[in-house]
Formats: structure tokens, C-alpha cells, sequence
């Protein structure tokens, strides 16, 4: 029998298995890329968050699902991210939180999307304790984009994003520091901070076999 394709459904569930589901191990964040700040980033605050990583089974090779968030929202506006929010009392954990949130932002139906695991929590500089839902989404979906959140929404090779070659190692100098962070440009869009931490991370965990090559 045929090996499943590096970056098809059925060999990214079977990764999800074999290296997330044992144990998804300690949470990363923007401290993991600027360990000089380590220290003073654990002592900050932190709302509960979870967001979903959609994870289209598109033949031969899957998609993940980004929306570009409105300029008008109050956190990470117009940058590129997944579907999610904050974790709400009535929310029976990070797995329905993410699944309320993206059939809100993007009208994305649950009957679509089987979860498969959390992946490494996310801490992020803006405050957040970010739990990542990993999911398969079945195609045949219709999506409503909530144009009060969302701007625009689209589809990525998951090659493309779990290819340490188009992770770019960059730097801003942020309340007089030097910040790092990694960025994956793909064509127009820029795709980057807490969103690009967490594919980051995945790659790590997931299909990093070999030593991490990060493009200056």
C-alpha cells in the first residue's frame, strides 16, 4: 500500500496521532523566539482563548483555512488569522469555544469538522492563553464570512506552511526592544505574529524530521 502524502488529510491525522495526542507538551509563545523576556512575559495577565485550526482534506494535498480580521476589532486587527476568540463561561472548553467562534466569524458548520487534538498552547504578548484546535474539515462546506470580524477568508497549502523554508526569522524593536517573530509571506498576503507562531509550532511538532532551517 501506498504511503499517504506528506501533506494529504489522512497523513496529517496520522502525525496528529502519533506526536500530539501522546502529549502536546508545554505551552510556546512569543517568549520561546525572545527568551531574554521570558521572565517578565509569564507574569502577564492572561485571558483564555482557543482557536480552530481548520484543516480542509483536499486532494492531493490539504488546505488550512486564515481569515484577514477587520481594521475595526479591538485586538490583532487586520492581521491574518484563525477563526477563534476568547473562551466564554458558557463554553464547555477550548474544542466548543473554537467551534462557536468560526461558525461565527465564518459560518463554518461543526458538521463539517471533526477535531483531532489540541495542539501546544500559545502565549501571546497581547495577553491571550491561546489553546489551538486541530480539526479535519470535510470538503463541501459554504462559508458566510461575519463582515463585522472578518474581512476577507482563504485557503493555504499545508505544504506551504509546514515548510520551514518559507519561515522567515524577522524583527521589530517594540517598547524600545528588539522583538523576534516569524513571518511566512504568501503571495500578498503577510502572514505573521501569534498566527505564524502557532504554525510554527506545529511544524515543530509535527513534521520537523529534521533539523529546523529558518531563512534569514
Amino acid at each position: 500500500m501506498a504511503e499517504p502524502a506528506r501533506y494529504g488529510a489522512a497523513d496529517f491525522r496520522r502525525r496528529v496521532t502519533e506526536r500530539l495526542l501522546p502529549d502536546r507538551g508545554a505551552a510556546v509563545g512569543d517568549h520561546s523566539i525572545n527568551p531574554e523576556i521570558a521572565d517578565l512575559f509569564h507574569g502577564i495577565p492572561r485571558r483564555p482563548a482557543a482557536v480552530l485550526v481548520p484543516v480542509v482534506a483536499r486532494e492531493p494535498e490539504a488546505t488550512v483555512i486564515l481569515t484577514t480580521r477587520t481594521d475595526t476589532l479591538s485586538s490583532h486587527a487586520g492581521q491574518i488569522a484563525f477563526p477563534g476568540g476568547r473562551i466564554d463561561p458558557e463554553d464547555e472548553g477550548p474544542v466548543a469555544a473554537a467551534l462557536r467562534e468560526a461558525r461565527e466569524e465564518i459560518g463554518l458548520d461543526p458538521a463539517f469538522v471533526e477535531t483531532l487534538a489540541l495542539g501546544p498552547d500559545y502565549l501571546s504578548g497581547s495577553g491571550f492563553h491561546v489553546a489551538p484546535v486541530l480539526a479535519l474539515v470535510r470538503p463541501g462546506f459554504r462559508l458566510h464570512p461575519n463582515p463585522h470580524e472578518v474581512q476577507d477568508v482563504f485557503e493555504v497549502p499545508l505544504g506551504f506552511l509546514m515548510d520551514a523554508a518559507n519561515h522567515r526569522k524577522a524583527s521589530r524593536v517594540w517598547q524600545g526592544a528588539t522583538r523576534h517573530f516569524f513571518e511566512m509571506p504568501y503571495g500578498e498576503r503577510y502572514i505573521w505574529g501569534l498566527t505564524a507562531g502557532i504554525l510554527r509550532a506545529l511544524y515543530e511538532r509535527l513534521y520537523q524530521d529534521e533539523p529546523a532551517e529558518v531563512a534569514g
